[in-house]
């Protein structure tokens, strides 16, 4: 209609009045361009899409940045080649939007770069399909966008990798480890952003780093093993020893948390605008992962996961502050994360906002038995603040989901959150055959006990912060 409303604008101004007669009808000019108009979009729209002018741009947007070498992708799609071997499942997939992975509904709220293919788009991929795959014009070809080799947003600045491979067993069994990477370089500086690059994709479960500031003066970080398996200790203060995590007085090092985090499928932000977030770090210290967590392996397997750093020469003015609802949080979860065998059964956890915050982003977790997510937030004056919807969930696809722009949770509010679980033989995803009773109420971080949570990063609320736009260079 917007097409066909302009079309009348530009070209129905003078012939307004103009008719025609047509065995014994009155048609007026307005009339008939406006019928010649949809016929040519209608016989524009029925032409074979080709590769080069319709379906390469839509691939090279929404599939390359994982279909590329050494992403998550399990093939390239960065050529017509590439693209016509696995034509018949792209279009399979998209159909049943199982890809690009989105499991966030866009109908309830939205978050930067969102992976949602059009419905015209989707449309165009099966058109294609159909026509035979044509290629095309080799003038009207999109170029593949450039990557920087091993990272999603760019060149770091720097980058820290774990020394060595870190070898694991196929032994079936789940491994949770302590991990100290060292670094040092030539003077401090602030960092605006930290991306975790997994080593090994198939295996890594989570993630957490933080990053450990050494007093030279009392320690040699770079000095003793560097990873310890937390089931070999029985303290986390005896896992530190254990790598020599401690100042050689024993004291403990200055740490800054929760510096990068990693879930299946996904990345953490890379980072916020230039003033919200980021961190110092120091001439020498160490990036710590307390509780990196690789799931079974029937194989003999290694991992060398590493650190992209992006340095800035601006200060931090507002650090993140981080907010963790349910298992290991500040909710409760009710009833308590017990799910028997052969039921379909949800639950809830719920806080109240002890003041006025600034949402930039949310995390929802669950693990195999996950069906379904959802969170909002209710204010003073009953007002409902949409905050993020998964009618699917997807163990294998789970996102820190940053807003556009920051969202204002008022003092006083409420935040719900409901999860369904689906403990039974329907569940493709359930560990067990048959279901048996599953546990989450111990914390438990194994892929086959259960979790629930929502993680979210906030600032304290300052005026106009609703204005600001959350998109940076590195997204």
């Amino acid at each position: 209609m917007g097409q066909f409303q302009e079309n009348h604008q530009l070209g129905y101004l003078r012939p307004a009045h103009r008719t025609e007669h047509r065995h014994g009808m009155r048609i007026s000019c307005p009339t008939v361009l406006r019928l010649m108009g949809a016929i040519l979009l209608l016989a524009g729209c029925q032409r074979t899409p080709t590769f080069n002018q319709e379906i390469a741009p839509i691939v090279f947007k929404h599939c390359a940045p994982c279909h590329r070498p050494g992403e998550a992708g399990p093939f390239p799609l960065l050529t017509y080649e590439d693209v016509v071997k696995k034509a018949k499942t792209i279009a399979a997939v998209t159909q049943d939007r199982y890809m690009p992975p989105w499991p966030a509904d866009p109908s309830y709220s939205h978050f930067l770069g969102e992976r949602v293919l059009r419905p015209e788009d989707i449309q165009t991929i099966k058109r294609w399909v159909e026509s035979g795959t044509p290629e095309g014009d080799p003038s009207h070809r999109s170029s593949p966008p450039e990557f920087h080799q091993g990272s999603i947003y760019g060149t770091p600045d720097l980058v820290v990798k774990m020394q060595a491979p870190l070898r694991i067993p196929g032994d079936n069994k789940d491994r949770f480890m302590v991990i100290k990477i060292p670094y040092e370089i030539p003077r401090d500086r602030f960092v605006r952003a930290i991306e975790f690059v997994p080593g090994n994709r198939k295996l890594i479960h989570h993630m957490n780093a933080h990053i450990v500031q050494y007093d030279e003066k009392k320690s040699k970080p770079m000095e003793g093993p560097t990873f310890v398996n937390r089931e070999s200790v029985k303290t986390l203060e005896e896992s530190y020893a254990a790598i020599k995590l401690l100042n050689d007085d024993g004291s403990y090092p200055d740490l800054t948390k929760s510096v990068a985090n990693y879930l299946p499928g996904g990345v953490s932000p890379a980072g916020y605008p230039v003033g919200i977030g980021g961190w110092t770090l120091s001439r020498k210290g160490a990036f710590l992962m307390r509780d990196i967590h690789y799931g079974p392996s029937p194989v003999d397997t290694e991992d060398q996961s590493y650190f992209n750093v992006f340095f800035t020469d601006k200060p931090p003015v507002r650090p993140t502050l981080e907010l963790q609802m349910g298992t290991l949080g500040i909710s409760e979860i009710i009833p308590p994360l017990v799910i028997p065998p052969n039921v379909v059964k949800m639950f809830t956890t719920t806080t109240i906002v002890p003041e006025d915050i600034s949402l930039l982003t949310v995390n929802p977790h669950m693990h195999l038995l996950g069906k379904s997510f959802e969170a909002f937030a209710v204010t003073p004056d009953s007002r409902t603040i949409p905050l993020i919807r998964i009618p699917k969930w997807n163990f294998r696809w789970q996102y820190f989901y940053t807003f556009p722009k920051m969202v204002k949770i008022p003092k006083g509010s409420k935040i719900s959150v409901i999860g369904v679980y689906d403990n039974t033989a329907d569940n493709p995803n359930n560990p067990f055959s048959p279901p048996r009773e599953i546990i989450g109420t111990n914390g438990s971080m194994r892929v086959t006990d259960e979790m629930f949570q929502l993680i979210m990063k906030y600032l304290p609320y300052q005026p106009g912060d609703e204005n600001i736009s959350l998109s940076s260079a590195t997204q």
